[in-house]
C-alpha cells in the first residue's frame, strides 16, 4: 500500500496531481490520444464555443456572472443582464478565452506551466484570482463542466474514428476533464475552509 501525505496533497500542487494522475491511471498514451485529436477537434472548436456560450446565456444563474467587468478586459461593459447579447465586445473577449483553453488542451504539453494553466481555470472563477467581482458558484462551475463534457463526447463520437481511437479518446479526454474538475473544486474547497475557520476564531 503506497502511503500518501494528504496534507501535502492540500498544499502542494504538482504532489497533488501526480496523485490524480497515478491514481486515475492518466499518463502518455492519454496524452498521446488527446493530442492526436487535435487536428479533428480544432475546426470544431468555434462550434463548440458557440454552444457552451448559448447554453450559458439560457439560464439566469449563469448569465449573470458575464455582467460584471472579467479580468483583462478594458472595453465597455453591459449596463445588466437583459441588455447583454453574444455580440458584446466582452463575450467575444471570453470567448476568445474559451477557445484558446480548448485548442490548449489538444496541443500544449501536459507540463507544469500546463498544470499552473488548469489549477488557473479554477482560480478565475474566484474573486482569489482576475476579477474581484467575479464569484462563479460551485454548483454552476460543475453544470459548465458537465455540459462541456457531453459536448466534447458528443463531437468525439461524430468525428468517425476506428473503434480503438475512439475508445482511447474518449477515456482521456474523460480522465483529463475529471482532472479539471479537482482543479476547479479544490479552490472553493480552500474558501470554505477559510470561512470556516473565520466563523470558529
Amino acid at each position: 500500500m503506497k502511503q500518501i501525505d494528504e496534507a501535502q496533497l492540500e498544499s502542494d500542487l504538482a504532489y497533488r496531481f501526480r496523485y490524480l494522475t497515478e491514481f486515475m491511471g492518466f499518463g502518455e498514451d492519454d496524452i498521446t490520444a488527446i493530442h492526436g485529436a487535435a487536428a479533428h477537434l480544432a475546426p470544431v472548436v468555434p462550434a463548440l464555443v458557440d454552444a457552451v456560450y448559448d447554453k450559458l446565456f439560457s439560464y439566469s444563474s449563469t448569465k449573470r456572472h458575464f455582467v460584471p467587468r472579467q479580468s483583462g478586459y478594458h472595453g465597455d461593459v453591459p449596463q445588466d443582464i437583459d441588455s447583454l447579447a453574444q455580440d458584446h465586445a466582452m463575450i467575444q473577449f471570453r470567448k476568445q478565452h474559451l477557445g484558446r483553453y480548448l485548442t490548449a488542451l489538444v496541443t500544449r504539453p501536459y507540463d507544469g506551466a500546463m498544470l499552473n494553466y488548469l489549477d488557473g481555470v479554477g482560480k478565475m472563477h474566484t474573486p482569489k484570482a482576475g476579477s474581484p467581482e467575479l464569484d462563479v458558484p460551485l454548483v454552476q462551475m460543475n453544470a459548465l463542466m458537465g455540459f462541456v463534457s457531453d459536448a466534447l463526447v458528443a463531437t468525439i463520437l461524430s468525428l468517425g474514428l476506428d473503434a480503438e481511437t475512439q475508445t482511447r479518446t474518449l477515456r482521456a479526454f474523460n480522465k483529463l476533464l475529471w482532472l479539471q474538475n479537482d482543479l476547479i473544486n479544490r479552490h472553493y474547497q480552500a474558501a470554505w475552509i477559510k470561512i470556516a475557520e473565520e466563523a470558529a476564531a
